[in-house]
């Protein structure tokens, strides 16, 4: 007895017309399939989340995704992605996993039109996914290693005084609230260091990734990259994704990605509150004043970490000083292992010496203290 092969069903020709090729009318024949056929539905929601796993696999996480899908596409595709990914993490992987799990369930509403336009949005979605590069995996932490208990309040309270430090409009409030933010950051992970060591914790350095992204992105790596240096990190960019990997321990993460975020938002108010005065007085060269006042203001900043970082290790003593030099070594190894290959990235289009004049001066203002001396 003989027989045939079925004939492949509506999601599989939709995607064999519409995923592998770029133009609107093989886009336009793949949705105009699926919209004729509304039993495919369970279907092409399944095949999404092969999608949205295979991108795990490839190193990508959940907010890794929905950036890039911020980046590329719509409102539309946002919503999309972000209900394939929750559909899919019926168990998040790690605490950071269910943190942006729980970001996304905002952006997961279901704002669905027509079909033939329902489809459209899924296939160009899917044809992002399908693209994704792999990238340098997180590593998972070990399931069966203790970990230091995690001061929450304290977190709480850098939170709000960095919050307090961007939305303040007295330069002076600004400062304190920052400097104070910086040493209950510092403090945190001394502490939590100190407790790792002493219960003999198998701890070991992680990673997390952060937007840096279009416009001045490199001034934005500069500052990111200060900031890691700063609270024990290393920062790595990846200018075609548009983001950073951070790599360090967790407690030194947290706090460099509260500070980078905090630094960000006030060099921004800074910037445009400089920017207006500049206008007042008749100057129109908006972007290259923006350039290059965030370029100084992260150069700026740099220094004044690297300095703080000098003046604390010089200050350290006892039996915290081998416990960091440790961290500091498991540190470099981990980036080693993730990168080994990396290049030096420069500033570049910074030609307004007001610009680069406004931004120093912010970067003075933002005061941020590098770790105390302990005692």
């Amino acid at each position: 007895m003989s027989s045939s092969n079925p004939s492949p069903g509506t999601v599989e020709r939709a995607f064999e017309a519409a995923l592998y090729a770029d133009s609107d009318t093989a886009l336009d024949a793949g949705a105009s399939l699926l919209a004729a056929d509304p039993g495919s539905d369970a279907e092409l929601a399944r095949r999404g989340e092969e999608f949205v796993a295979a991108a795990w696999r490839r190193g990508w996480q959940p907010a890794d995704v929905v950036r890039i899908v911020r980046r590329e596409l719509d409102d539309v595709h946002i919503q999309l992605v972000s209900a394939l990914i929750l559909s899919e993490n019926r168990t998040p992987r790690t605490p950071r996993w269910a943190a942006q799990l729980e970001e996304l369930a905002s952006e997961a509403r279901a704002s669905r039109t027509d079909r033939f336009s329902y489809a459209t949005a899924v296939l160009e979605l899917y044809r992002l996914l399908l693209r994704l590069p792999t990238i340098e995996p997180l590593d998972v932490p070990r399931q069966d290693a203790p970990h230091a208990p995690r001061d929450t309040r304290m977190l709480t309270r850098i939170r709000a005084l960095l919050a307090k430090a961007e939305a303040t409009g007295f330069p002076e409030e600004a400062e304190a609230l920052s400097a104070k933010a910086q040493e209950l950051m510092a403090r945190h992970s001394i502490d939590e260091a100190l407790l790792a060591a002493r219960a003999h914790a198998k701890d070991a350095p992680g990673a997390f990734r952060i937007g840096v992204e279009p416009p001045y992105e490199t001034a934005k790596a500069v500052l990111l990259d200060a900031v890691a240096g700063a609270n024990r990190c290393r920062a790595v960019w990846n200018e075609p994704l548009g983001f950073s990997t951070v790599v360090g321990f967790e407690p030194d993460l947290e706090a460099a990605e509260l500070l980078y975020t905090s630094l960000l938002v006030q060099a921004t108010a800074a910037m445009t509150k400089a920017e207006a005065a500049q206008r007042a007085g008749g100057r129109k060269r908006t972007k290259t004043f923006r350039q290059s006042f965030l370029a100084a203001y992260a150069h700026r900043i740099g220094d004044r970490l690297a300095s703080a970082t000098e003046g604390q290790e010089a200050a350290t003593e006892g039996e915290l000083l081998p416990v960091l030099a440790a961290r500091d070594v498991a540190v470099a190894d981990h980036m080693d292992r993730m990168f080994p290959e990396t290049v030096t990235t420069r500033l570049r289009g910074v030609s307004d010496a007001a610009g680069w004049h406004e931004g120093a001066a912010a970067a003075d203002r933002a005061q941020v203290k590098g770790r105390p001396p302990l005692r």
